[in-house]
């Protein structure tokens, strides 16, 4: 028998056990949407169904410079491509007709990382993203061409200087170089480019600058297939002005150079020039390549022994400019100041007084112009330079893309 007591509490408790089974059960209306009738129906995310796919696996390392970005879009088109490179530069592209296409335009650069990023919709307008990035390879020094200017940045020239530059390592696509160097000036000059050497190309005007020229050059060869497995090395580039021009006229028959600057005559100096027919100076269009102060010249660097009866060699020549690289100068001559103005006497060089070489000098930049008349032996368009030589048409055929 249980007492009094015990069966109290037992009939409490199972009084509680039947409210918290009915509170259980019973709930809040709204609480439970898979059983209010009211509750809306689950909705099914759907992907999108188009899908970008990329030539270049993401992550890859080591990619070849010459490599195209290629992505495509299965199963939709595409909304949007980007390709990124060093610095945030924008990689160009080309997106086909049906969108479902893009190809990369722009050259890449070595040891660089790239970031692929894409959004393409399927026929329901679902849109999908792509994103990823890759690393071009690095290059040595010895498959590398770094392009160097004449003249400097910020000079300024005369107007018979042509933009000169050179590479370091051989170029043999020079059509595939070419096509990434301009040069453009204010005012604006029609001009064109030719090769020297494979090493070398010039680009001048038609005619000589216009005075107050500002010109740009670029070279945006900066891994640029140069041929032969070199690249270009960097992107670089440069500015100059153009100064009065200053145009020398010299005649060797009358042994006189007249100086004119901006088309007036401002000086006449008597001059001599190489003896005739031993050291003939040779005629036509020079430009100063190069000026010295003073300058030590021995006959030797011309092929004449210094210790034979027409050698020399002298410690300094003041006021020296050069005109040519195989050797000839206009520069100071006192030793010779009794013949000048009457006769040819020197080794191919042009004398002058030391007064008159001193204003020559002082009033002379480099690409200033020099003509020569009075002997039958040429000028050549190599022999420093001579690229006013050559009529501007044979000229301009020496480019790659002529």
């Amino acid at each position: 028998m249980f007492s009094r007591s015990f069966r109290t509490r037992l009939s409490l408790l199972g009084v509680a056990l039947t409210l918290a089974t009915v509170t259980a059960c019973a709930g809040t209306p709204g609480d439970d949407p898979g059983t209010d009738p009211q509750s809306a129906p689950s909705q099914v995310i759907k992907d999108s169904e188009a899908k970008i796919v990329s030539s270049i696996r993401p992550g890859a390392n080591g990619i070849d410079l010459e490599r195209k970005v290629r992505l495509r879009v299965d199963s939709g088109t595409f909304e949007s491509v980007q390709v990124t490179g060093p610095k945030g530069a924008v990689v160009q592209g080309r997106l086909s007709v049906d969108k479902t296409r893009w190809v990369s335009q722009t050259q890449l650069q070595a040891a660089s990382r790239y970031r692929v990023t894409g959004t393409a919709v399927d026929g329901g307008g679902l849109a999908n993203s792509y994103e990823s990035v890759f690393r071009t390879r690095a290059l040595s020094l010895d498959e590398q061409t770094y392009p160097s200017f004449v003249p400097v940045d910020g000079q300024t020239v005369g107007v018979g200087m042509p933009v000169v530059i050179r590479f370091d390592v051989p170029v043999s696509d020079q059509a595939g170089i070419e096509r990434h160097l301009k040069v453009v000036s204010q005012p604006a000059q029609a001009g064109a480019f030719h090769w020297i050497s494979n090493t070398e190309v010039h680009w001048r005007p038609r005619t000589y600058w216009r005075p107050g020229t500002d010109v740009t050059v670029r070279a945006d060869i900066g891994g640029v297939p140069a041929g032969g497995g070199i690249y270009g090395q960097e992107d670089r580039a440069m500015k100059f002005h153009v100064g009065d021009a200053m145009v020398s006229k010299v005649n060797m028959e009358t042994h006189d150079m007249r100086v004119f600057r901006n088309g007036k005559l401002i000086r006449t100096i008597p001059i001599t020039t190489g003896e005739q027919p031993k050291y003939t100076t040779r005629s036509g269009t020079k430009v100063i390549v190069e000026k010295f102060r003073h300058k030590r010249m021995n006959s030797e660097t011309i092929g004449i022994d210094p210790d034979s009866a027409d050698g020399y060699d002298l410690d300094d020549v003041e006021y020296a400019m050069r005109v040519t690289y195989s050797g000839e100068f206009i520069h100071a001559a006192p030793w010779s100041v009794g013949q000048q103005g009457s006769a040819n006497v020197s080794h191919g060089c042009t004398g002058m007084s030391t007064s008159n070489a001193e204003w020559l000098y002082n009033n002379t930049n480099i690409g200033d112009v020099v003509e020569y008349v009075g002997t039958d032996k040429p000028m050549t368009l190599t022999n420093g330079f001579g690229d006013w030589n050559t009529a501007f048409p044979d000229y301009r055929a020496g480019s790659a893309l002529s």
